[in-house]
């Protein structure tokens, strides 16, 4: 499918540090049949004149300036008006290896419903660290592929990566499901377009290796704050997807979903303990029974691996005081370490 034009989205918002090392490394892509949409997020930097910089200097680059909106708002907004068969999304702040398009195009037969991913690797002041998805690469059709999608969810790694980043999308896929995104998602909004494109895919794509994405990580953007709003966005994430889930007729999504929602869960005990505020052994206490934490872990025998989920799911099973203070204690330590 090498001959089709390729959409390559990019939602740029006060990114002036950045922007120059994304949209070069888009720009330096072997595979030539490339539309590059800069979707300037209302910025209130220089992001907005490199955008129309780029766009006179390149005649595969358009510009799309709107009001602020968020993530979300910002590349729905370049899908909309994408021209390619394909679509392609790289953040600001990232960058992409150049033969990252060819090498996804390469592996795609330029049917619809289609996913090719890649692999990815997270960049930081020290050093990178290649990050694969869980599924074994190959392709996934037929019942290998329902296989698939009847454990894209509630595992403690993901199956497959639910960034919309690292991965190649027959627009349609995309396109069909732009009801499912919600622009006041602001936590794992991602989910909300790629779990339902994976949930209609009929063909997906795992390549080995393939480290070709390169996720920025910037330590000013990781310090772990206390969010007051957590608790409400796992909350309306929750109810996204068990909206895409529940349409898309996944025959075992609602198992899916409670256990994903556990995992989310897990993440506003965690936010809570972190914050250390007055009063968080009782909103810990409201989120695990409003979750049904201690149910779903016995129903489901959910048993975390990880060092951190263990200690969440110790706490989360009976959040009284006592546990809610050394939970607290511990993670207070390791972000002492960490810091």
């Amino acid at each position: 499918m090498l001959q089709n034009k390729i959409s390559v989205i990019v939602p740029v918002y006060n990114a002036q540090d950045y922007l120059r090392r994304c949209v070069e490394s888009i720009r330096a892509q072997t595979f030539q049949n490339l539309e590059i949409l800069l979707v300037d997020d209302g910025a209130t930097d220089e992001s907005p004149q490199m955008c129309d910089a780029y766009a006179r200097k390149d005649e595969r680059i358009r510009v799309i300036h709107k009001e602020n909106g968020g993530l979300m708002s910002a590349w729905t907004a370049g899908v909309r008006e994408a021209a390619g068969d394909w679509l392609l999304f790289v953040d600001s702040d990232d960058w992409i290896d150049a033969c990252m398009v060819e090498g996804l195009a390469r592996e795609a037969q330029g049917e619809p419903g289609e996913v090719v991913c890649c692999n990815f690797a997270i960049e930081r002041p020290d050093g990178a660290q290649v990050c694969r998805h869980e599924l074994e690469p190959g392709i996934y059709e037929g019942e290998r592929l329902l296989a698939v999608k009847e454990r894209l969810l509630g595992n403690e790694r993901r199956t497959v990566s639910m960034s919309r980043c690292m991965k190649l999308f027959s627009a349609e896929l995309i396109r069909d499901n732009l009801r499912f995104c919600d622009a006041r998602i602001r936590m794992g909004e991602d989910v909300n377009i790629v779990l339902p494109a994976l949930c209609d895919c009929s063909r997906l794509v795992i390549l080995k290796d393939a480290a070709w994405y390169h996720y920025f990580y910037n330590p000013a953007s990781m310090v772990h704050k206390y969010d007051p709003s957590m608790t409400d966005g796992i909350r309306a994430l929750n109810e996204a997807i068990h909206r895409v889930l529940t349409e898309k007729g996944i025959p075992n999504g609602q198992e899916q979903g409670e256990k994903e929602a556990v995992y989310l869960s897990l993440l506003a005990v965690k936010n809570e303990l972190r914050g250390g505020r007055s009063g968080y052994a009782e909103r810990i206490r409201k989120i695990s029974r409003e979750g049904r934490i201690p149910e779903k872990l016995e129903r489901y025998l959910m048993h975390p691996a990880d060092k951190a989920n263990r200690i969440l799911a110790w706490v989360a099973r009976k959040p009284d005081r006592l546990r809610c203070a050394a939970g607290a204690a511990l993670f207070g330590l390791y972000d002492r370490r960490m810091g």
